[in-house]
């Protein structure tokens, strides 16, 4: 069940963003947009990204960097269109969603999930599945019919849970080390 609450930081253009409160069978999630005092989370969180199933020309460093720089340049541009997002349980932090508008090789834009990640705590608990509700009410709430994100090949574990949440492979993307 998810409900909108009011009380969520301000967006770029000073209106009240609304965003929702998810209720699992168990515990609460909220979800708030992030600000520069999340900066920590964001970096651990994006550690945890470069440790599954990296193809073997990515170091863990790259992605998490990559990651984490992409987030935080987010989080300080502070756009309606390119949010990054806090999932807490009790006020603590529990995991992270980078939503961007994207325009898309045939011109149509569409919602992207730059990064969604989950505590190692978090895991298996609900966090994820509310993560993914708010991608897709974030993508309804700016009129965006299409949510894309991307995955390593390698990555089974995560590549499952996309699917069983709905998406399906589109483009496969090769790569050569030269």
């Amino acid at each position: 069940m998810i409900e909108d609450r009011a009380g969520a930081s301000p967006s770029a253009r000073g209106v009240r963003a609304r965003l929702p409160t998810v209720m699992t069978t168990q515990l609460s999630i909220s979800i708030r947009r992030a600000t520069r005092r999340d900066e920590p989370f964001l970096v651990q969180l994006s550690r945890r990204l470069a440790e599954f199933d990296l193809p073997p020309w990515r170091t863990a460093e790259e992605i998490a960097s990559a990651d984490a720089n992409t987030m935080l340049a987010s989080v300080e541009a502070a756009q309606r269109d390119d949010e990054v997002l806090i999932a807490e349980r009790d006020g603590v932090g529990v995991g992270c969603l980078h939503m961007v508008s994207v325009r898309d090789f045939f011109g149509r834009t569409h919602a992207h999930i730059s990064v969604i990640a989950t505590t190692r705590g978090a895991e298996g608990t609900g966090v994820g599945r509310a993560l993914m509700a708010h991608a897709e009410a974030w993508s309804r709430e700016r009129g965006l019919a299409l949510v894309t994100l991307n995955v390593f090949a390698a990555n089974a574990r995560a590549r499952r849970v996309y699917e069983r949440a709905g998406f399906a492979p589109e483009v496969l993307k090769y790569a050569k080390v030269l």
